[in-house]
């Protein structure tokens, strides 16, 4: 148990609901224990976890299933129904904005309440008050009562709080998604810094940040645990199921009799997964250079086409076509589709194969090893559902032919640089 900071065993949570507050006098003065005018609501239901010393583990889950009530019985906040958790370490949590300060207060003083509660004294929080400034640096607002103060400026005195206080356990509950994103990104470098030989939970819909901070990946679904494991895997299945389906192994697909193939593009490996309807179905996907070649390696600069080929199941209205290039840790570097290209399809016919062409300049990309995600759908760019969404189906190298191998997802070439 040494080496966990945090262990959940059956953890469960239930609330009584009722119609209206009629009915909760009924059942409270109600002399039958066996007349019951409630129902009852399981926000968590039988949760188990650990999670280790210095591990960086994200919550993801749609709103109302649980995520934020599992954080509150962490932190003690809320006491579960049943089962038990164990914290070993001092926890700093900003839980909601502006939780545990009191509007009425000005900042400073909120400053000094958020250290009592976690156990600080006076003087300890006022060697600790420059830091927290300096961090927050919302000027003379600090002296201002926090009902006026913008969600920026309570994220950026929370946050500070939290991070003060040297926690060896910080939780944060969507708490970045407000303000500004000079405050952001250095949050992030923070937490970055802080993931060394910190615990740190994370509550965020942003998967992306999520598999790029976090170790692992909790998925809870209208209380239940649904998955626990390595990020990009459990966002995957995520991502699915927000779309309304279920990742499934493309070897699953697989017909024993089908369209004839278009020999030049290769056939989807059969490893990989997928999600969607299956009212269409991605047979194979290739890349071809300016001269029709076959290729899988390309440079900045070069002309190719992305050819994608597709069979439908059912009939389709105008469907989008499209595709993601995600780095090797699963990064989405840029993405596009025929909606956005303003591109008017034809409606489908079924059993019968499409080739879909994308030819594009390489952008400069810096050297390395991508994936394309190829994917068909319906609706608009905002409002769609996934008919077939395959993850990595083609795998590219990028050459950018420069001596250095700098950070980030672009090389900045044709620059010119002057001196006065």
């Amino acid at each position: 148990m040494n080496d966990l900071a945090i262990v959940a065993r059956n953890i469960t949570k239930k609330y009584k609901l009722y119609n209206n507050p009629i009915e909760r006098l009924k059942e409270s003065f109600s002399i039958r224990k066996k007349d019951k005018y409630s129902q009852e609501f399981h926000a968590l239901n039988d949760i188990n976890f650990e999670i280790g010393k210095s591990e960086s583990v994200g919550i993801i889950g749609k709103n109302g299933s649980g995520k934020s009530t599992l954080l509150k019985i962490v932190t003690g906040v809320l006491n579960p129904t049943s089962g038990s958790i164990e914290v070993n370490g001092h926890i700093s949590a900003i839980l909601e904005l502006g939780a545990g300060f009191n509007p009425e207060y000005t900042g400073m003083q909120n400053i000094f309440l958020s250290g009592t509660i976690m156990g600080y004294s006076k003087e300890q929080m006022e060697l600790k008050l420059p830091e927290i400034i300096e961090f927050a640096d919302i000027g003379e607002f600090i002296n201002q009562p926090v009902k006026n103060y913008s969600s920026g400026m309570y994220v950026r005195l929370a946050f500070s709080v939290a991070i003060s206080v040297d926690p060896e356990i910080l939780i944060v509950d969507e708490a970045l998604s407000v303000g500004d994103i000079r405050f952001q990104q250095k949050c992030l470098r923070k937490i970055e810094e802080l993931k060394k030989d910190k615990t740190i939970l994370f509550v965020s819909h942003d998967l992306l940040q999520l598999n790029k901070f976090c170790d692992r990946l909790i998925w809870i679904n209208e209380g239940q645990l649904i998955a626990d494991g390595h990020p990009e895997d459990v966002s995957k299945q995520y991502q699915a199921f927000m779309a309304g389906s279920t990742l499934n192994d493309y070897q699953e697909f697989i017909e024993t009799e089908d369209v004839e193939m278009d020999a030049e593009i290769d056939l989807i490996d059969s490893n990989v997964q997928l999600f969607g309807d299956n009212k269409a179905k991605i047979k194979g996907i290739s890349m071809f250079d300016e001269n029709e070649m076959k290729i899988y390696q390309t440079k900045l600069g070069d002309k190719v086409t992305i050819s994608i080929l597709v069979s439908y199941n059912e009939i389709l209205d105008n469907p989008i076509i499209g595709f993601t290039i995600k780095d090797r840790i699963g990064n989405v570097v840029t993405q596009t589709n025929t909606f956005i290209l303003h591109q008017k399809m034809q409606n489908t016919t079924v059993n019968k194969n499409y080739r879909y062409n994308f030819e594009f300049i390489v952008p400069p990309l810096k050297r390395g090893t991508y994936t394309v995600s190829p994917a068909v759908a319906s609706g608009s760019q905002f409002e769609h559902t996934q008919h077939c969404w395959i993850h990595d189906a083609l795998i590219i190298k990028v050459d950018d032919q420069q001596e250095f191998d700098l950070e980030g997802f672009m090389v900045l070439d044709n620059i010119s640089f002057d001196a006065k």
